[in-house]
């Protein structure tokens, strides 16, 4: 039986191979692009999602359609990658969406927004709840199109040189954080700095900032925080999860044969699947690591918590009361969040709730 289900297999296998030729035989066209990653070579996590998708849009187009990836500051420096796709210095980009929150705070929702969406919900939104919809349309106004690019899952809180267990430890704390999370920080009196990844230890290690805030164990682990910062803070409100994003110049995206644009699609699919799946596996040994280095394990107090969320939403609410393109996806996104919210309450919390205890015995 087995060997004749694996030739079965195998014959089915040959046909489609068979099938699947004709389509990129029909003199599609070999192209080229650049990709313009915000992320340094050394995480492999995140980079690495760039350079997957790019190797499976090669391998569903038979290598006709190429695409070099580079890392954040080869072509361009990381926050500048949608600027370079809108000039067409290159034609896609991976980033972190919130990292162009000055541009427009609507940016965040894309990608995290403070006690927003955990991975699953975020996904489901983009995909299921109207997300990519209301996305898409905002990204018309930049000349570009949106697709998922991996998630990070729910983030920590960040590294501190000193203990803090109140607000007033906040206060006049410079922190490497950005987007909503910074605004937010500022109304509790930390100062929030905006530093790529890769320049965020010389910062900390020059005392230049208190504190930095990056991904979690695995990517925080490589970048080496804990030598100059051992206070290591859970949760990172500000990212129950991180979405990334492939960003396309609209122009280049319509040029492309339709066979091209489903390797695109497929691909982008994959890597954002493949992000979740490392960060899940990867993260508690790194964590356990961390902690025999002498890291100081540490969480937000509920103090700190409570205000960080009531300063949150005012900050959300005074955008959406100034800014319409804010609002038009803020008040969507908020009944997603609060029906998401009410179905995780009946069974998935008490499931993770007992798990954890149980594990623990």
């Amino acid at each position: 039986m087995e060997r004749r289900s694996f030739i079965t297999q195998a014959a089915v296998a040959g046909a489609a191979s068979t099938l699947a030729v004709p389509a990129l035989a029909a003199d599609l066209p070999s192209i080229k692009w650049r990709l313009a990653s915000s992320f340094p070579k050394s995480l492999d996590t995140i980079y690495g999602a760039a350079e997957n998708f790019s190797k499976r849009v090669s391998q569903l187009t038979g290598g006709k359609f190429e695409i070099r990836v580079f890392a954040g500051g080869e072509i361009v420096p990381a926050f500048q990658v949608l600027d370079a796709v809108q000039a067409g210095t290159v034609e896609i980009c991976h980033t972190a969406p919130y990292y162009f929150f000055g541009k427009d705070p609507t940016f965040a929702f894309d990608c995290a927004v403070p006690f927003g969406l955990t991975s699953r919900q975020q996904t489901a939104w983009i995909d299921q709840g109207g997300g990519r919809e209301l996305m898409r349309e905002f990204y018309k106004g930049y000349g570009v199109v949106n697709f998922l690019g991996g998630n990070t899952g729910a983030q920590m809180g960040g590294w501190f040189r000193k203990e803090v267990k109140t607000v007033e430890d906040l206060k006049g704390l410079k922190m490497r954080i950005g987007g909503f999370a910074g605004r937010v920080m500022q109304k509790l009196g930390l100062v929030p700095q905006q530093i790529a990844g890769g320049d965020i230890y010389p910062a900390l290690e020059k005392g230049t900032i208190d504190a930095a805030e990056w991904v979690g164990p695995y990517d925080d682990e490589k970048l080496g925080f804990y030598k100059v910062a051992p206070f290591y803070y859970s949760p990172g409100w500000w990212e129950p999860s991180a979405q990334l994003s492939f960003l396309i110049g609209q122009k280049k995206w319509d040029e492309l044969p339709k066979e091209y644009q489903a390797a695109i699609e497929a691909a982008a699919a994959e890597s954002h699947v493949i992000m979740q799946a490392e960060y899940d596996a990867r993260n508690p040994a790194a964590l356990a690591r961390l902690l025999k280095n002498g890291v100081k394990l540490r969480q937000f107090s509920p103090e700190i918590m409570d205000d960080c969320y009531k300063a949150a939403h005012e900050v959300m609410d005074e955008e959406a009361a100034k800014n319409a393109k804010f609002k038009k996806v803020y008040e969507p996104w908020k009944a997603f969040r609060q029906n998401q919210n009410q179905w995780a309450r009946v069974v998935e919390h008490p499931m993770a709730e007992y798990l954890i205890k149980s594990g623990n015995k």
